[in-house]
């Protein structure tokens, strides 16, 4: 068949792509195939395609791919998160560009806009992802707000509150007061930021004297509600007991003693506000502290911040600084450096607030989560993260999991007074009017009795249900689906969520199935610019990946991706990689255009053909056997650079050069066909990385039904192989390069052929050895005396008769050059092996390398030597 003088990825990726979506090659459905399962980290509705989802997807999609082709029933479920904070934030902001407040119209008025906004925007990531090429069965799409996904999410919840694990409380949180909302500490951001520190004097009640306060928080003291001291430090000994004055609130607050309290720092004396700060708030509670919120929902001061009300915090920081210094209450104020805790969504700086939320007791669902994967039930890919993840489950608190949203699973708590106590959870309406009329003996209780909870579940509590809810699997236990696909086979994600979803996913796997819900997990990299900077929208170092596919085709993106990705460390993204990619595709565009080329004859194999064949047949089945090894120790990286080199050293570089035909002559039919079931091989190992490149070449190689397309061909299994064959024929290369050497220094055409003398009786693939060295005669075990350019190739010693064009003058004086620096060479190492100490302390391969080193110097030295004599 005539193909295109040149590869073009416009014109083939969408042909193929829409190929493969039209015979259903990426759906799945149970049958007597053993399942390989991945269900997509699921990117954000609001989300376009980056370099980190171009690099994780691609993995997903090799792995995928792959096992298609190995006889699993591959099923990779795709599907999109709602991601309450990030998606209410921008049609709160699309609201107010339209003049509307979210605060003005009704929770079904905006769920309405949300879902419009969803509808217009979301998804866009999704169709992205089939530019890149990726298998997913899009008809398994899912959307974590769907109705049978939330359903899914209630039941959880109810099932873990009528289990005693989820609780309703009043907790100091970490609130964002641009979202709106409370944010988990994962969520929280520490980024250092230049501030001041202030010592305040707060007057010791009933006397001129004062106590120091450093705080770096001024605007905080109208929530005050003791100072705390050290009850070791003598300094404040005489102070136990009395109370001070709050300055400017002018409250009186008692002075109260804790081991908390840290001598060194600042004053030794600390201002407790319960309201405003984590540890201050547990300190409150020890002590059976007041707590006074003095500030709202924006960040403002409320109204026990007296002449402050509605002033924005950070003005009030100023202002009340300059008062505290007009009333001489202010000691001294110094430049400070501290973290401070920002919201990972929104940027906007944390205020810890006391709020009455819901929670999801955690000790006791994370030690079986721990344990699973402690012992390897569950793997970790690389295993370091083992450790980053031990640290989390042995350090984990209960999960805040209400959000003050609109967008999201609504929490189902239904109200029917105004008791702490008075709610039910249920299900639904229905359940909850049951429930509460058998609480209450009411059974006069209506629908319009009860309220529904305001709040909305944290996006989290939905996709930590993903590995089954994708499949149905809480509200339909048995179904055929979750029985065939779950636990699912690996998961592809990133490190920094480690926490927040995939501990997480296992810890609702073994609650709610009894089973971990995958059993392989990679870590990928995250990547970063040359720089080593992350690549981010803000620093505006992150191309777009489409941007890339357009310039390099998807191909060439994804194997240039791969290239630099090794297994869980960082990728340092290179464009140039992304050429190399295209450049690798082009090689193998023009290896078949070649082989296309040629004719094929009725003839038989020479002998240099049947050296090739056998050897690359064994070199074939060695790589196999090495790319399976590094796909179970998940190294995608160096699978792919076994299959480039077997592709572009060993089948272009020197199989394809041994086969071609003399010019003017044609193929052995024979050669023809075992070269092109090695390139159907080849094309079938390449798939997972190249899909539409290969599918491409293997439809154009001959007429392909359906059923034969490459997308779902069996990948050839590993079949045994000799190394002795592939040792020789690395001697053979070794040999030819020795002699495309000789002509290249110099300047011999390689059209004149050479003879070789040598002391070896034999060279292992003559036949080869001559054809691509253009060896006219070889004289085993003979020795020359003419002037002759003399190479090693291990123990065996190969010298060609220099050409008579040469100038022999300018020959001696370059091997007298040659021999001066490989004396001098021999001298250091010598001295070295020579040292007693070295060769005692020294690593033994070390040592070794170093005789291996002398040896070769001492050869060549003779070599050189033998050749002057004959100059």
């Amino acid at each position: 068949m005539q193909i295109a003088d040149k590869y073009n990825p416009q014109e083939t990726e969408q042909k193929w792509y829409d190929f493969w979506l039209e015979n259903k090659y990426f759906h799945s459905t149970p049958d007597n195939r053993p399942p390989y399962t991945i269900v997509i980290p699921p990117p954000n509705v609001t989300g376009i395609l980056h370099m980190g989802h171009m690099l994780n997807n691609t993995i997903q999609d090799v792995l995928v791919r792959r096992a298609r082709m190995q006889g699993f029933n591959a099923c990779w479920v795709p599907g999109t998160d709602h991601a309450s904070i990030a998606t209410e934030a921008k049609v709160v902001a699309k609201l107010k560009s339209e003049g509307i407040n979210k605060s003005d119209i009704t929770r079904e008025e905006f769920l309405k806009h949300a879902w419009d906004w969803t509808d217009k925007y979301g998804g866009t990531i999704l169709e992205q992802l089939k530019k890149l090429g990726c298998s997913c069965d899009w008809d398994r799409t899912r959307f974590t707000l769907e109705d049978s996904m939330s359903q899914q999410v209630i039941k959880s919840f109810v099932d873990l509150y009528n289990k005693g694990l989820i609780y309703k409380g009043s907790r100091i949180v970490n609130w964002d007061p641009e979202a709106k909302t409370n944010i988990s500490d994962e969520e929280v951001i520490f980024k250092e930021q230049n501030g001041k520190l202030y010592f305040l004097k707060y007057k010791i009640e009933g006397t001129e004297e004062f106590l120091s306060v450093a705080t770096t928080r001024p605007e905080t003291i109208f929530g005050d509600t003791a100072v705390c001291i050290n009850p070791n430090d003598e300094r404040y000994a005489h102070l136990k007991g009395k109370n001070v004055i709050v300055p400017i609130v002018n409250r009186i607050i008692p002075i109260i003693e804790d081991d908390y309290v840290d001598i060194e720092f600042g004053t030794g004396a600390l201002k407790i506000t319960p309201a405003h700060d984590v540890n201050d708030y547990e300190i409150g509670q020890k002590h059976q502290l007041p707590i006074i919120d003095s500030l709202d929902d924006d960040g403002n001061l409320n109204e026990h911040g007296l002449h402050y009300v509605g002033k924005n915090r950070f003005d009030v920081r100023k202002q009340i600084a300059k008062e505290l210094e007009e009333n001489n209450l202010l000691l001294k104020a110094e430049d400070y450096v501290n973290k401070v805790g920002t919201s990972e969504r929104t940027g906007a700086v944390i205020e810890p607030k006391v709020s009455v939320q819901w929670f999801l007791k955690m000790s006791e669902i994370a030690k079986p989560a721990l344990d699973v994967v402690m012992d390897d039930e569950v793997k970790f890919y690389p295993e370091k993260f083992k450790n980053t993840y031990k640290h989390w489950m042995e350090n984990i608190r209960d999960w805040n999991i209400s959000r003050q949203l609109w967008w999201g699973q609504q929490i189902p708590a239904y109200y029917y007074g105004e008791g702490e106590d008075d709610f039910v959870v249920a299900e639904n309406i229905e359940d909850a009017i049951k429930l509460a009329q058998e609480k209450t003996s009411n059974f006069q209780l209506q629908a319009s009795d009860l309220k529904q909870d305001q709040d909305a579940l944290d996006t989290w509590f939905s996709s930590w249900l993903w590995p089954m809810s994708v499949f149905d699997g809480v509200n339909n236990p048995e179904n055929e689906d979750i029985n065939y696909y779950y636990p699912t086979s690996d998961l592809v994600t990133g490190p920094d969520i480690i926490f927040f979803w995939v501990a997480r996913m296992i810890m609702a796997g073994l609650e709610f199935r009894g089973k971990v819900p995958f059993q392989n997990v990679y870590f990928t990299g995250i990547v970063r610019d040359k720089q080593r900077r992350k690549m981010s929208k803000q620093l505006g170092n992150s191309p777009d990946p489409i941007d890339l596919i357009e310039k390099y085709g998807a191909d060439g993106v994804r194997v240039g991706s791969l290239l630099s990705a090794p297994a869980g460390n960082d990728l340092l993204f290179d464009e140039d990689l992304m050429l190399q990619g295209r450049n690798f595709a082009t090689k193998i565009w023009n290896a078949f255009r070649l082989i296309n080329m040629w004719n094929h004859e009725e003839k038989p194999l020479h002998d240099s053909d049947k050296q090739s064949i056998e050897w690359f047949e064994n070199k074939l089945n060695k790589t196999i056997v090495e790319i399976n090894d590094q796909f179970e120790k998940f190294r995608i990286s160096d699978a792919l650079h076994l299959i480039y080199k077997l592709i572009w050293d060993d089948f272009c570089g020197w199989y394809l050069e041994a086969i071609k035909p003399n010019f003017g002559e044609g193929i052995s039919k024979e050669v023809y066909n075992k070269t092109i079931e090695f390139f159907e091989e080849l094309m079938k190992l390449l798939h997972p990385f190249m899909p539409f490149l290969t599918e491409e070449l293997w439809q154009a190689i001959s007429e392909r039904s359906t059923e034969e397309a490459l997308v779902i061909a069996q990948q050839k299994k590993a079949d045994s192989f000799s190394e002795d064959i592939i040792k020789n024929f690395v001697t053979s290369e070794e040999l030819i390069s020795g002699v495309r050497n000789y002509r290249q220094t110099k300047g011999i055409s390689p059209r004149e052929a050479v003879e070789i003398f040598t002391n070896a009786t034999e060279f292992p693939n003559e036949a080869v050895v001559r054809k691509l060295a253009n060896v006219s005669e070889i004289h085993f075990g003979t020795k020359t005396d003419k002037p002759s350019f003399t190479f090693l190739v291990g123990a065996t010693e190969v010298s060609i008769p220099l050409s008579e064009n040469l100038d022999l003058a300018e020959e001696k004086a370059k091997t007298e050059e040659e021999l001066k620096y490989l004396k001098g060479f021999l001298i250091s190492v010598d001295k070295k092996l020579s040292n007693e100490k070295f060769v005692a302390n020294a690593k033994p391969e070390i040592v070794d390398v170093e005789r291996k080193k002398q040896k070769d110097a001492q050869d060549k030295i003779a070599l050189l030597e033998e050749k002057l004599k004959t100059l």
